[in-house]
């Protein structure tokens, strides 16, 4: 499956939840034989503005990040919109996109939805990437 080339796209403002979920969307993505690259975004917001960017360039995406919710709205806003546009993208362009991009409660969810021991989210954002390849 060399020539299906992914491009995971990471939020990195919770680092060590963004790189967990990495370690896990990399595993899958290794063992399917997938090639990959990777491109950080600041926010989760960010997100599909670089998958659009690159639509044209790989037959599917990982969309990887972390929304903790906080006292006020804006978590529903970047939550909401984030995922919308992600939809929207893959609907208008044919392409897949795994979806792991966490909206937790607290950064302890966080953690046990990144764990690469527990539920990784980043593994089976992979796995449903592939599987629609």
């Amino acid at each position: 499956m060399k020539n299906n080339k992914i491009l995971i796209v990471i939020s990195n403002y919770y680092e060590e939840i963004g790189n967990n979920l990495l370690k896990g969307s990399i595993q899958e993505l290794k063992l399917s034989d997938i090639d990959y690259d990777i491109v950080y975004a600041p926010g989760c917001f960010e997100i599909p503005f670089i998958i659009k960017k690159n639509i044209k360039k790989y037959k599917g995406f990982i969309a990887l990040g972390c929304v903790i919710r906080g006292e006020t709205y804006h978590f529903n806003l970047i939550a909401n919109e984030c995922a919308r546009k992600i939809m929207d993208i893959s609907n208008e362009f044919l392409k897949p996109i795994g979806f792991g991009i966490l909206t937790c409660e607290n950064i302890k969810q966080a953690n046990i939805r990144s764990d690469i021991r527990k539920k990784n989210k980043g593994k089976e954002a992979a796995k449903a990437c592939i599987n629609l390849l």
